[in-house]
């Protein structure tokens, strides 16, 4: 019985380590692999044990462990959540510097984020707008919205963005009319990586992009935007320059794309 009992205990550490230590240091280093790892494996478990989704418990995170009103706060406590806890597909940390860098660059009146998730990226573009500015972020996915609607009101910065709810290729033609916005200075591609193409030619077909505007597309190495990539920098339209980085929470290789619209 009591031999049973080791074995058992045994299994159960082993497994234990398995899952928590084992697996997420070898997936670390292969983007196909951390995706197969944390979403199909561990975060169905998830789902299934909390019987809640990842947004879910990244708002539960934000809630318990940041301070209310204070956006940098937040942006910390959904990154030491996705390194010590469970991975999500934020832009990240590290990538999160470049994004940073380029607001304060850019030093944006508008900005349009195509794919908003959690709330993670818009949180952090919106803490380093200007007072008169404003940020438009878009997401289809209507249970993805109302968790980033929250995440964006407990960082204290409802007033600087207007999420909107549907896909890219519907609102970018009507954003004009609907919002009375002319251009954008800043546009953040962090959504479905086969539209970042259409979605780029739709935005200079609807007349959102000046001279000058800035595109920073994330993920552009893995998962990929090979056909964006061609376009952007062999077009006489745009000038491009690649940062090199790592997938979110990762040492898997990627990087973000930086391209500026010459008209």
């Amino acid at each position: 019985m009591s031999l049973t009992l080791v074995y058992s205990t045994g299994a159960a550490a082993l497994l234990y380590a398995l899952f928590r230590w084992v697996m997420p240091a070898v997936v670390q280093y292969h983007g196909g692999l951390t995706i197969f790892w944390h979403e199909a494996i561990m975060g169905r478990m998830l789902d299934t044990l909390t019987q809640s989704t990842q947004p879910q418990r990244l708002l539960g995170a934000v809630q318990k462990n940041s301070t209310r009103g204070n956006p940098r706060s937040v942006v910390q406590s959904i990154d030491d959540y996705c390194r010590h806890q469970e991975w999500a597909m934020n832009v990240g940390d590290e990538k999160g510097c470049i994004l940073d860098s380029t607001v304060s660059e850019v030093n944006p009146t508008y900005v349009l984020e195509l794919g908003t998730y959690c709330g993670y990226s818009a949180v952090r573009i919106a803490s380093l707008l200007g007072p008169h500015a404003k940020l438009y972020t878009l997401e289809f996915n209507k249970d993805h919205a109302a968790v980033a609607r929250q995440v964006i009101a407990w960082a204290g910065l409802e007033d600087r963005v207007q999420l909107v709810e549907g896909s890219s290729s519907e609102w970018i033609p009507k954003i004009k009319e609907q919002f009375g916005v002319k251009t954008f200075d800043l546009v953040f591609l962090d959504h479905w990586k086969e539209s970042y193409l259409p979605d780029t030619k739709l935005m200079e077909e609807s007349g959102l992009l000046r001279k000058g505007t800035v595109l920073l597309a994330d993920n552009v190495i893995f998962p990929g935007t090979p056909q964006y990539l061609e376009y952007i920098r062999s077009s006489p339209r745009y000038k491009s320059q690649f940062y090199q980085s790592h997938l979110e929470y990762t040492k898997a290789a990627d990087g973000m794309e930086k391209s500026v619209f010459l008209g």
